[in-house]
This record gives C-alpha cells, sequence and structure tokens, in this order.
C-alpha cells in the first residue's frame, strides 16, 4: 500500500512558510520522500499500517492551504508512468523495506 500526500499550501508570509517547512518536515521525518513538487509519496506494509501514518498527517495538517491523501496499492503504483519533456526515462524502485 501506496500513501500519497499532495499539498499546496500558501507561502506568501513569513508564518505561512513557517508552517509549509514544519509541514514538509513532518513528512520526511515520517518516513515520506518527495515524489515531486508538493507531492510526498510512502510505501506502507498494510492498510492498517496506512491508517495509522494517515492519522499522524492529518493531526500535523497546517491551518491553511489543502492537503490531500491518496492510498494505491503495489500494483497500481507500479502502473506510473512518469515522463521528462517528451522522453521518458526509467523509474527506479524504490528500496525495498527491510526489517531486523
Amino acid at each position: 500500500m501506496w500513501i500519497i500526500v499532495l499539498f499546496d499550501l500558501p507561502t506568501d508570509t513569513k508564518q505561512a512558510r513557517k508552517q509549509y517547512t514544519k509541514f514538509r518536515g513532518f513528512l520526511l521525518d515520517d518516513g515520506y520522500t518527495m515524489m515531486q513538487y508538493s507531492v510526498y509519496m510512502r510505501h506502507s506494509s498494510s492498510d492498517e499500517n496506512a491508517k495509522v501514518h494517515v492519522k499522524r498527517v492529518k493531526q500535523k495538517l497546517p491551518p491553511d492551504g489543502e492537503v490531500r491523501i491518496v492510498k494505491i496499492t503495489d500494483k497500481q503504483f507500479g502502473k506510473i508512468e512518469v515522463f521528462y519533456g517528451k522522453k521518458r526515462r526509467p523509474i527506479a524502485p524504490p528500496e525495498q523495506l527491510s526489517l531486523f
């Protein structure tokens, strides 16, 4: 299961930029990686685990702007196509999660 967090947050004031930075920092600290600007993704081992991380995001929502959360399966994630200009570059698969 993949969690994708998409957000559009204001950065017009010093306080808004601080909230943006704080929210982005939270996502990085919680294991999300940047997929593209304002789009972050994280792998979860199960739907139950995904619900925990979605709940964490909801608790850290900034006061302004929009945040959307999409959950997709590994199979759906594997069908994502990424294009750079007119030439398609292959996507490097994310590293497998290792448990000790």
